[in-house]
């Protein structure tokens, strides 16, 4: 209970916590970094004095003395260029065969002054060498570890990210399915009622008409409910003709919508058989059908049009409507987005889910043009 309370709380601590102690690790290995270099740097101050008392021993044929030898013998590690006052130059630590070429040894001589200041060795005011030298191999791994600490980090960061955020989209996924259901349960018992009052009404000296329309109301309230029970089930596929069932879908909506739209209806004149869950189809028929009324503001004219090249079919809905900017056109889809003042921007991403996750087929936005319109087009294959 406690844990639950503070829950945000500890979950900042934590974020706030690895903050800082990875801040002291780069920190830490930053000075160290520097630390280390400026003790490559001592130890090329030595190695350039015992190259003097070289240079100075051969000018008066004196003998080398032993720590000279020690000390120029001693460093194996780190890589420099040693250019001579007649222009020649010496390395050490690098390959014999890289040595060798000119062009590699001039581009090397320029990174070294980049990373350190030349240490040029004088014997009687006279420049004798200037000794070029860069980072050994454990420094040069040194100094990207930082780097390699702060990717494995932002990975690390970025699997929490998305572990955490999948579980929490899986816990939102459950609730809606589980509230989905519980609705579909709860319409149960007045629909039932509404037959029986339906059937009642048969008895009585009513017009057949009205009770016909009612019950294609209580038809429609069966299909919803249907529609609500396969939420966060896998639904099942079936094989059906496409212009038969985007036709019932739209002729039920065409009848029960202002006499302001104008409705209109291209359809090949042939069955066409398709992979469908009628119910999930309809739905988002229905769902673009009045999101297209919606932008029209219940005035202008809706046109489905259906066609097929080769298996593709493409079912497109037309409004003349308020239009969608370009930047929006994958936006609209996504859930919560909705420029309605009232409404929950459901719609379309129920739609795009039916199709694409259910029915495998593709939904996008084809045209738009602000104050014009929008075409919105589905794509299925041909079962």
């Amino acid at each position: 209970m406690i844990f639950t309370k503070y829950k945000n709380s500890l979950r900042w601590i934590m974020i706030i916590a690895s903050f800082v102690i990875v801040s002291l690790i780069l920190w830490n290995t930053y000075v160290f970094f520097q630390n280390f270099k400026a003790e490559e740097r001592s130890k090329m101050e030595i190695w350039a004095k015992a190259q003097k008392e070289l240079s100075k021993s051969t000018n008066l044929n004196e003998d080398i003395g032993e720590l000279s030898i020690e000390i120029l013998q001693s460093n194996k590690t780190t890589p420099m260029i040693i250019v001579n006052q007649d222009g020649s130059f010496d390395s050490n630590n690098i390959s014999h065969e890289k040595s060798t070429d000119t062009l590699y040894i001039n581009k090397l001589i320029s990174r070294f002054q980049n990373e350190y200041q030349p240490i040029e060795v004088i014997y009687n005011n006279e420049v004798l060498s200037t000794i070029y030298y860069g980072n050994s191999p454990l420094l040069n791994k040194l100094k990207y570890y930082p780097l390699a600490l702060l990717l494995i980090i932002i990975l690390f960061s970025a699997v929490v990210y998305f572990f955490y955020r999948s579980n929490k989209n899986a816990s939102q996924n459950k609730l809606w399915s589980g509230m989905a259901k519980e609705t579909a349960h709860q319409i149960g018992t007045p629909l039932s009622s509404l037959i029986g009052w339906a059937e009642l009404l048969k008895t009585e000296q009513v017009n057949p008409s009205y009770i016909t329309e009612i019950e294609k109301d209580v038809d429609r309230l069966k299909t919803i409910t249907e529609r609500f029970s396969k939420i966060g089930s896998v639904p099942a596929l079936e094989i059906a003709d496409i212009i038969e069932e985007t036709t019932n879908s739209f002729d039920y909506l065409k009848v029960r919508s202002s006499n302001l739209v104008e409705f209109d209806m291209n359809i090949p004149d042939h069955e066409i058989p398709v992979f469908l869950n009628k119910q999930l189809y309809s739905w988002a028929i229905e769902n673009l059908v009045k999101n297209a009324i919606d932008a029209m503001k219940g005035r202008g004219k809706l046109t489905i049009e259906i066609s097929q090249i080769e298996n593709n079919i493409r079912i497109k809905v037309r409004d003349t409507g308020k239009g969608i900017l370009k930047k929006d056109y994958n936006k609209i889809f996504e859930p919560g987005y909705t420029t309605k003042k009232r409404g929950w921007g459901l719609g379309l991403s129920l739609t795009k889910r039916i199709i694409e996750d259910f029915h495998n087929g593709k939904i996008k936005v084809l045209h738009s043009e602000i104050g014009k319109g929008t075409t919105i087009q589905i794509s299925l294959k041909q079962a």
